[in-house]
């Protein structure tokens, strides 16, 4: 199984463009990918099994692998099944993320017996949760890290504009396994505040590698600024 510690205190780079992105195909995941580990980035983290398996065939990085699946039957859409779990993994990911959350999953599947099937297998889990319960929960299946994730994006979680550092904070106290924290992370300064709260490591993605969403950022910014003067 993969040595999380590998990755302690590390930057972890979630390469992740959606179908309607100009950097939407192979070509560009590898060269966002390549740029990230180039600038120090210790891992990636990648979606489908055939984008994580044509970035592995050029790079030795870990990857942290998961399969965004949207099913009119579930809510859950990050690896949602034991039979996308094992397909990401044998794409050559590491690390495995499965949404973790305590929602109905597709095919009437149990997320404690795909996680026992998949510890079977030797692999390393990672949790991506929403709330407190939730990765307490994760810690108790099994999972061998749990990722802050889903925070503000389940409505029953905290909703807000800012990184949810009082999860990253709670949870670091009461889960004795590693915690990472992702979501909403826009500058080097707020990675530095979640490693002092006790983040094992830090994912960043739309700051890195989402350009349209930066170039949104300064836009918005600058036609405020506009309307104050």
């Amino acid at each position: 199984m993969f040595n999380l510690q590998t990755l302690h205190h590390s930057l972890i780079v979630s390469c992740q463009p959606e179908a309607e992105e100009a950097f939407y195909n192979h070509r560009f995941v590898m060269g966002m990918a390549q740029a990230a580990l180039l600038g120090g980035a210790q891992a990636l983290r990648l979606n489908g099994p055939e984008t994580i398996r044509h970035v592995k065939m050029q790079v030795e990085a870990p990857v942290i692998g998961l399969w965004k699946r949207v099913s009119a039957q579930s809510e859950v859409y990050i690896t949602p099944t034991l039979a996308d779990a094992r397909a990401v993994a044998a794409a050559g990911a590491e690390i495995i993320a499965l949404d973790a959350t305590a929602r109905p999953r597709p095919q009437g599947e149990k997320l404690e017996a795909i996680v026992k099937a998949l510890k079977a297998d030797g692999l390393c889990l990672m949790a991506d949760i929403s709330t407190l319960d939730e990765g307490k929960e994760a810690y108790r299946l099994g999972f061998d890290c749990i990722s802050t994730t889903l925070s503000g994006y389940t409505p029953y979680s905290r909703q807000q504009r800012e990184p949810d550092f009082q999860l990253l904070q709670s949870l670091c106290q009461m889960v004795p396994i590693p915690v990472i924290m992702e979501g909403r992370i826009w500058s080097p300064e707020q990675a530095l505040v979640a490693q002092e709260l006790g983040a094992f490591a830090v994912v960043v993605g739309s700051a890195i590698t989402r350009p349209q969403l930066i170039a949104q950022r300064f836009v918005k910014r600058m036609a405020d600024a506009s309307a104050e003067i």
